[in-house]
């Protein structure tokens, strides 16, 4: 039960320093997880070389957290029950940081990828259970000034991982970005520990369901290599790959009729049943994949066509963290006031001018209008990803909202590495395409005399290099116009729903 003023099961909410230090503590856990599902990718290239594999066997260092940390994030229910919520998150924030310095010190593909995985399951009921704990010590009135501040953790921490870990590839061994959640877990686990101790949820013991968490993690590990190794082997055209995907369905099956049969499934499937959970899951996976792909690509773009740096190419996206800032605490005090649907048709929109400005691009756009339209995507996401995530729990039973935010959760993982893989697919086939569509009505001679500085056998490869130029250009051109229809339909998803009784309000859950 929650008190009147807030708290969990009657326990009073903070004040003053304590409640200041307890925010910044939780939402920090949160930023830590959700950072090193990012930090890894722009230095991947550094990490593969260092140990002597090639960049695609590298990826495994992506796909082994993703996993992990999916499989974990439903289970969080069953772990704060059988153990508490603070030791729980105590427990996992040491943990993460453990595995963390091991990745840092890892001097194989083998081991690291080992450590991957561990970080992921330790990090996974991180993301929920700051969430939660974060609404249990704010008094009632301020829940969603809550739930804002772990959603704006939630959007920015995305945009400082490819930043973080260029400027650390460059610069330094990239041991040094798994080494930093030494600092951010220290306090975390630390402030924690000594501010929520007393506010202990009960433990109860209850089973865990084992089938069922053996068809998840045969299910997520199948789906995720499928769509990680997807577009290096040519998807379906590889047994491998159709083996995978093969995996992932009877897996996947299996899943759904053991978890609607079992008294105690580690995924609670009936939450389908919820209109306002199903319409408000489905619209997040929709945006948050998209929103995730725009993340992946824009450093690729940058770097790959107009010679940004790992280090620029992480600055070029990091004035999208200013207006995430300004508007998420806004975000939440709307909550109360406004027809959520009306703020998430909102934060739609602002996406949609957002790449619309990038489908505008040229290979001479300059840097400040690179960062003006990662700026303006910033207006827009807490929008959508604090209200969805309000939305999703506020018709849910008490009782059942923890295992509602976490499948909403997985979902959204979920969706976030399906986005990544389809964007670089669909860039990828839109630069052959486009290049092809240049070659065959352009005369190549026309171009073939070089600058004077350059020997005449110059010219036809320099040629060539501008047409793959603008074939790249006109790859990420087409990726945004039709991202920027796609949130605008995907705005139309939200309406389905139904418009809360009342105002909304975030579950202690």
């Amino acid at each position: 039960m929650t008190d009147e003023r807030g708290g969990e099961r009657g326990y009073p909410p903070l004040t003053g320093a304590s409640l200041v230090l307890a925010a910044i503590a939780l939402s920090m856990g949160n930023f830590m997880v959700v950072l090193d599902t990012t930090i890894a990718n722009v230095a991947m290239p550094t990490i593969s070389g260092d140990v002597g594999v090639s960049t695609t066997e590298g990826t495994w260092i992506i796909t082994a957290y993703a996993v992990a940390e999916a499989i974990t994030v439903p289970l969080t229910g069953w772990l704060s029950r059988r153990f508490g919520q603070v030791r729980v998150f105590v427990a996992c924030t040491i943990a993460f940081v453990i595995c963390s310095v091991a990745c840092g010190l890892s001097g194989s593909l083998g081991i690291l990828v080992f450590f991957r995985v561990l970080q992921g399951l330790t990090g996974g009921p991180l993301i929920p259970l700051s969430s939660t704990l974060l609404i249990s010590v704010f008094p009632k009135a301020k829940a969603n000034v809550a739930l804002s501040i772990w959603g704006l953790m939630t959007v920015v921490a995305p945009i400082f991982g490819p930043i973080i870990g260029g400027y650390v590839s460059d610069n330094f061994h990239w041991g040094w970005i798994f080494y930093i959640n030494i600092f951010f877990g220290v306090f975390v686990g630390t402030a924690a520990w000594l501010l929520l101790r007393n506010r202990e949820t009960p433990i109860e013991r209850s089973r865990i369901d084992v089938v069922g968490l053996g068809l998840l993690v045969v299910f997520v590990t199948a789906f995720q290599v499928m769509i990680d190794k997807g577009r290096e082997l040519d998807w379906f055209s590889s047994g491998f790959i159709v083996g995978a995907a093969v995996t992932a369905a009877v897996a996947l099956g299996l899943l759904i009729i053991w978890e609607l049969t079992d008294d105690q499934p580690v995924l609670d499937l009936t939450l389908f049943r919820s209109r306002n959970w199903l319409v408000s899951t489905v619209t997040l996976a929709l945006m948050f994949g998209l929103f995730f792909g725009n993340i992946v690509l824009t450093p690729l773009w940058l770097q790959q066509m107009m010679g940004y740096t790992a280090t620029w190419a992480g600055f070029a996206t990091a004035p999208m963290g200013a207006l995430a800032v300004l508007t998420a605490p806004i975000v939440g005090r709307l909550l109360a006031k406004i027809d959520p649907r009306l703020i998430v048709t909102y934060g739609m929109a602002v996406l949609a001018v957002s790449f619309f400005m990038r489908a505008r691009f040229t290979a001479q756009t300059d840097y400040f209008h690179v960062a003006m339209a990662m700026f303006v995507l910033g207006a827009g996401v807490p929008a959508c990803l604090v209200t969805l995530t309000s939305l999703g729990v506020a018709d849910l039973p008490r009782e059942r909202a923890a295992g509602g935010a976490g499948l909403q959760n997985f979902i959204r993982i979920m969706a976030m590495a399906v986005g990544a893989s389809l964007t670089s697919t669909y860039w990828d086939h839109m630069i052959k395409a486009s290049r092809a569509n240049l070659v065959a009505n352009i005369d190549p001679m026309a171009g073939a005399t070089p600058p004077p500085e350059l020997p005449p056998e110059a010219g036809l490869p320099v040629f060539s290099k501008l047409v793959d130029a603008q074939a790249v250009m006109l790859a990420t051109n087409r990726f945004y116009a039709m991202a920027a229809i796609l949130i605008l339909v995907f705005a139309g998803v939200i309406w389905l729903a139904k418009r809360p009784k009342g105002p909304l309000k975030p579950v202690s859950h």
